[in-house]
Order: structure tokens, then C-alpha cells, then sequence
């Protein structure tokens, strides 16, 4: 398929900017597949089209503050550092042989992999320093690189006294996608209500529609909640710069399903209740143990032979465009998304290319707000 099949033009105006104060009053747009039927709602009303005995699977990775600006040691000149994933476990192991047991005892080190502007700058030795201590002046966060890697992404390695989660918090922005231009007021409203495990670049967008006092009137409706970690990385915010869209290349994240998460959507599935995916991560990371574990999707009516899903984790680069059986997701929830984006072709694998265009050009003309920050679909 041709990159162009999923342009759509979008007036720059309907990009969100700010979240809104209220997170569950987004407007909402609910797509019957079966009849094509188009709903306009808001937000909250989700609970109307979620049935008891369904299962809502949420992603509850949390976006760590990734961006950090500092001054070249050298020449002062300004650097800023995104982080992208953490390498300790894929890169460090091969460095710490390299190093002096005894020196490396004696300081806080992390490895992570990392975008740097301007790169020119940044070559293997290069160092930066970040904040400054109140009392002594010196800098809360020290930084090498170490090695460059694939797109010219760097491996730099941080020293630092203390936890590293506190010198993040302290020094650190919250890495806002390139078409959000406002200053985001609240940190917590790039988060969802029900993040937990650190490790995230960017937000699962779908999920900050959710209040705590919504998810437990799902719960109170028997509606199972369903957690997964995917750590979201920028590379859901890249291009895709081929015209055939089947030669595109996606970037790899870390995804954990549990066996409590396994258990529910097991047991869904048996009785008959749809497996509702809260955002194209919770998607992925579903149809990647699918896919691995060899699923087969049935009708759910609850006289089928179902294969239970097993606990799973590790990297996954799946790319899921028109054409992709699913194996486990029944319905979606999701954001409105960038033209020629991965995650449009998501979406329109879930229903049809046609289909979803055809929405996309519905909620221009509604004037629905688009992105991050914007408003919600779901397509049942």
C-alpha cells in the first residue's frame, strides 16, 4: 500500500494544544463497524458501550521526565538529551567488563540510549553536565557518550549521587511531542491516572481520557481491568519515509504481560465478553503475544475452544496495517492520529482504510481536537 492512502488533511488550529480541565469531557467518537453508524458523545459516556463480562486492557507504563537540557563541559555550549530506552541491560553488561570493577563501585552510573541535538556536538568522550548543586555548584547529573548507534542515537552514560528517579524528576521536562508548542502546566496531565511503572518517552495518548472515578463505575458495571506495560518510545512520533508502506521499519518496545493481566483476558474471552484495547500500545502489545503465541481470534460466543494466552515480555517491533488478522483485541479506543502514521494504519487494519478515512474527514469537519491532547474514538 502507498504512504499517500493515508494522508488527510488536518487545519492546523484542530491540533490540541492543552489538555482539558476535565479529562473525561473530550468529545468521543463511537464507530459501529457493523453498520458503519457514526456517535458524537463525550468521553464519559464509554460506559454506555462497554458491557459487563468485557475487559478493558490498559497500558500503565509512566512517562519519566526524559528531556534534559545541559552545557557541554568543554565549551558550555547548550545540549539537550531525550531519553529513549534504557540500555543498562542490552549495552551495559558489555561496558562494565570494560571498566575498573573497583572505580565503577564507587559512583551511581545508568545507561541509556538517547537523541541528542545538535549531534555534531556529541561524539564518543563528549561530556555534559546538567543542574548545579545549591551548596558546592556542582553539577547534579554528569554525562559521556560512549558510543553512537543506530540513526545516530547515542549511548551516554549518566553519573550521579543519590536516586536516579529523584535527579530525573528534579532536572528533567516531560518530553512533549514536536506539535504540542505550549508549556505544559501539570506534569500529571501527560500522564494517565493509572501510570505506574517508569520507562515510558512519550504517553499511552488513549488513556488520559480516564478518571479514577470512571474507571470504577467500569468496574462497578463488571467490566475487568486489565493492566500491561508497553514503554512508548518517540519512534511512535516518527515519519514513515518510504512510499510503500510495507518497507517501512518500526522501532522496537519493551512490553511485560502479566499472569494476573493473562488470566483476565483468558477468562473473558471463554465467557464470551470482547477484549477492548485502551490505545494502540495495549494493541500492540496484545497482538504481539498473539502473534507469538500462535492465537487464534474466534467470535467470542462462548462455545469455541479458546487458547489461553500466557505471560509474556520482551521487545517487540510489530507493524499492523490493513491487511493484519487480530488474534485477541475485539474493540478499540483510541486518539485521533497523524496523517501517514503507523498508528492510522493501525486503525485502519481494525476496521478499513476507507472506513476510517471517511471518520478522520467527519471529525475535521466537527471540529474535533486531534493528537495527544485531543479527543477519543472507539470503534466497536
Amino acid at each position: 500500500m502507498d504512504v499517500k492512502d493515508f494522508y488527510y488533511d488536518l487545519p492546523e488550529e484542530l491540533i490540541a494544544q492543552d489538555p482539558l480541565e476535565k479529562r473525561d469531557d473530550s468529545r468521543f467518537m463511537v464507530i459501529h463497524r457493523d453498520t458503519g453508524e457514526i456517535e458524537h458523545r463525550r468521553f464519559h459516556d464509554v460506559i454506555e458501550f462497554l458491557n459487563p463480562g468485557d475487559c478493558l486492557v490498559i497500558n500503565d507504563t509512566k512517562v519519566i521526565p526524559a528531556r534534559l537540557l545541559g552545557e557541554k563541559e568543554d565549551t558550555g555550549a547548550a545540549i539537550e538529551v531525550l531519553l529513549l530506552k534504557d540500555a543498562s541491560d542490552s549495552y551495559g553488561k558489555a561496558f562494565e567488563k570494560a571498566e575498573d570493577e573497583e572505580d565503577m563501585a564507587h559512583r551511581n552510573t545508568r545507561l541509556w540510549e538517547c537523541l541528542v541535538k545538535p549531534g555534531k556536538k556529541m561524539k564518543p568522550g563528549a561530556r555534559v553536565c546538567f543542574g548545579k548543586d545549591e551548596v558546592t555548584g556542582e553539577p547534579l547529573l554528569r554525562a559521556e557518550v560512549i558510543d553512537t548507534v543506530e540513526e545516530g542515537n547515542r549511548i551516554i552514560r549518566f553519573e550521579y549521587d543519590g536516586i536516579w528517579e529523584e535527579v530525573l524528576d528534579k532536572l528533567g521536562e516531560m518530553p512533549l511531542p514536536p506539535y504540542i508548542t505550549h508549556k505544559l502546566q501539570d506534569k500529571n496531565r501527560y500522564q494517565t491516572v493509572y501510570a505506574k511503572h517508569d520507562g515510558s518517552a512519550a504517553a499511552p495518548t488513549a488513556g488520559l481520557h480516564f478518571t479514577e472515578e470512571l474507571l470504577k463505575q467500569i468496574e462497578e458495571k463488571g467490566v475487568k481491568i486489565a493492566r500491561l506495560t508497553l514503554h512508548v518510545g518517540l519512534g511512535t512520533f516518527r515519519p514513515v519515509k518510504v512510499e510503500k508502506i510495507e518497507e517501512h521499519h518500526m522501532h522496537s518496545e519493551f512490553y511485560e504481560l502479566s499472569q494476573d493481566a493473562a488470566d483476565i483476558i483468558n477468562e473473558t474471552r471463554k465467557n464470551g465478553g470482547r477484549v477492548i484495547s485502551v490505545g494502540t500500545t495495549s494493541t500492540r502489545t496484545l497482538e504481539t503475544v498473539g502473534t507469538e503465541q500462535g492465537i487464534v481470534h474466534l467470535s467470542g460466543q462462548g462455545n469455541e475452544k479458546f487458547q489461553d494466552i500466557r505471560p509474556a515480555s520482551g521487545w517487540t517491533n510489530i507493524f499492523i496495517y490493513p491487511g493484519y488478522e487480530f488474534k485477541i483485541v475485539d474493540s478499540l479506543i483510541t486518539n485521533f492520529h497523524l496523517p501517514e502514521s503507523t498508528l492510522i494504519m493501525l486503525v485502519s487494519a481494525f476496521y478499513s482504510r476507507d472506513a476510517v478515512m471517511a471518520a478522520y474527514e467527519e471529525a475535521v469537519k466537527e471540529r474535533y481536537r486531534f493528537f495527544s491532547f485531543g479527543d477519543s474514538m472507539m470503534l466497536i
